[in-house]
């Protein structure tokens, strides 16, 4: 008969069983989680990302540094699901690692020790690399942005007859081709010396593992363990080794992974310089005074040039003005401010005797339409088109066809084989292009879809043949009456209608007054209009 097993084998064999069977429930569990959170977590990611930038001002979107940080963040909302998923395997794997480390300190701590002493410099090495590698991605970021827009610009239909007729193929190849080089440079400097470093410290890593078996072996030969308990030794070793390496690999790749997601982080720290007060008022149902400049200069962010320099300016309830000036003299600027898509650097924009700050933001931009001359072409619906121009309340079928009438729009909806239900531009299955006078039109249906107290119109016809423009400025003379209206063209057959015309020059207003009075005084205005009269002769 054989001698009874020890209670403590007992113990160790019932906590192993114990442990296996936790690490598979933990395993199934992981699993399940996974399935479920992938999806929604980069979705529910993707989605604050898209709202914080939202929030952010222009002041924001003027600054290079801004493109680098929200393209870091749009990665990282996709890919850091993955620190989640190794904390749970770390769970799992911490576990496994006490069950044979449990049972190597019980026969003796230096095992446990030599092992440590085995695994920690790769552990350490990792975690230096992930810095490095960091450091490395932050740095390639604007390089990488570059190669985005050339693979757009090359691949986009808009690029695209550029592209061929300037033979511009070899120019964009070459210049993505320099940057992918100078990129990979950096990564293949990068894995040389982690080549050369890791492998400097998995020598040490292997002379503790095996310090380990020779530790054994030493103690079996002076009789301290007999050769069963030399084998389970032995094989506790291996796979304490092993799960010991795993655990390190999985801290090291969360350390990794939470340095990314210090530009997630920073990314969603970032407040806009235009804002709200939390006590914004909200804006007069009846706009009464209108709007006044006061002694305002502006300069965009990061720049010292003021575009606008002591300008006064009065809006009055009921007064359409067209802005006149040459191009780069602050007319659109004039624009952002009343919007308060910018603060002024100096001076103050009152509404109604109040400053403009005051008010909420959000209000402010429900009381104003505003077309810019670089208006959106959104590649979705006909009606979705327009019906974004008044989103924070339901539109009506008639809403959407009385806005699209007033701006001509219904005319090109009419030519649509789906109608309002047509997707527009090619970017998607089944969509159609319109001409840049069509897409002018759609954008001016938003503007009158809102209703607003002001309108504000900068270069809406550029697109427009003569016919449409006479059309759209006879609508827009007919629809502002008793309404602010702001005109911003360079066409003086448009703004001869406007009931006050001020002319802008180096950021200053040096004339106002009709068209009859600017002509008879014979300044820029008079000059400028001559010009263009002369062209028609």
């Amino acid at each position: 008969r054989g001698q009874p097993l020890s209670p403590r084998f007992w113990i160790l064999v019932g906590t192993e069983v114990v442990l296996n069977v936790l690490v598979g429930l933990i395993t199934r569990a992981i699993d399940y989680s996974d399935s479920l959170l992938s999806n929604r977590y980069t979705q529910h990611a993707s989605v604050k990302v898209m709202e914080q930038a939202a929030k952010l001002d222009l002041t924001t979107y003027e600054n290079p540094v801004f493109y680098d940080r929200l393209e870091r963040a749009r990665v990282q909302a996709t890919d850091r699901l993955a620190m989640i998923q190794q904390m749970g395997r770390l769970v799992q794997q911490v576990i496994t690692t006490l069950t044979f480390s449990a049972a190597l300190a019980w026969e003796s701590p230096w095992l446990v020790l030599l092992l440590m002493i085995g695994v920690l410099p790769s552990f350490v090495g990792e975690t230096h690399y992930a810095f490095l590698g960091y450091a490395k991605n932050f740095r390639q970021t604007p390089a990488k942005r570059q190669m985005d827009y050339l693979r757009q610009v090359a691949g986009s239909r808009e690029g695209a007859k550029e592209v061929k007729l300037f033979g511009l193929n070899r120019f964009f190849t070459e210049r993505f081709q320099s940057l992918a080089r100078q990129i990979y440079l950096e990564d293949v400097a990068l894995a040389k010396s982690k080549l050369f470093v890791g492998g400097l410290l998995g020598v040490i890593g292997t002379l503790g593992y095996y310090g380990s078996y020779v530790y054994v072996i030493w103690r079996t030969i002076h009789g301290a363990y007999n050769i069963g308990q030399f084998t389970f030794l032995a094989a506790a070793i291996q796979q304490a080794s092993s799960n010991l390496q795993q655990v390190f690999s999985t801290v090291s790749g969360i350390a990794d992974q939470a340095l990314f997601l210090t530009d997630l982080i920073a990314f969603f720290e970032m407040r806009p310089t235009v804002e709200s007060k939390p006590d914004g008022l909200p804006m007069p149902e009846m706009i009464r005074q209108g709007f006044e400049f006061r002694n305002v200069s502006f300069a965009y962010p990061g720049t010292t040039r003021k575009i606008l320099k002591n300008f006064n300016f009065t809006l009055a309830p009921g007064e359409r003005i067209a802005l006149i000036g040459e191009n780069g003299q602050g007319k659109t600027t004039v624009v952002k401010l009343i919007t308060r898509l910018y603060d002024p650097t100096e001076g103050q924009i009152l509404l109604d005797g109040i400053d403009l700050r005051e008010y909420s933001l959000e209000d402010l931009h429900r009381h104003i339409g505003v077309i810019f001359q670089d208006f959106m072409r959104y590649e979705m619906t006909a009606r979705e088109n327009i019906e974004v121009g008044r989103i924070d309340r339901p539109n009506t079928e008639g809403d959407i066809q009385v806005a699209a009438h007033k701006s001509l729009a219904d005319t090109v909806v009419k030519k649509l084989p789906r109608s309002y239900d047509q997707m527009l531009g090619r970017r998607f299955e089944g969509g159609v292009e319109l001409s840049g006078g069509e897409w002018q039109k759609m954008a001016l249906a938003r503007a009158y879809l809102r209703d607003a107290q002001m309108l504000i119109l900068d270069e809406p016809t550029a697109a427009l043949d003569a016919r449409s423009e006479l059309e759209v400025f006879e609508r827009f003379a007919e629809l502002t009456e008793g309404k602010m209206a702001l005109l911003i063209s360079h066409r003086f057959s448009t703004v001869r209608m406007a009931d006050r015309i001020v002319v802008l020059s180096a950021g200053r207003l040096i004339e106002e007054g009709n068209h009859q009075q600017l002509m008879a005084s014979g300044g820029l205005y008079a000059e400028m209009f001559e010009m263009q009269a002369a062209s028609y002769r």
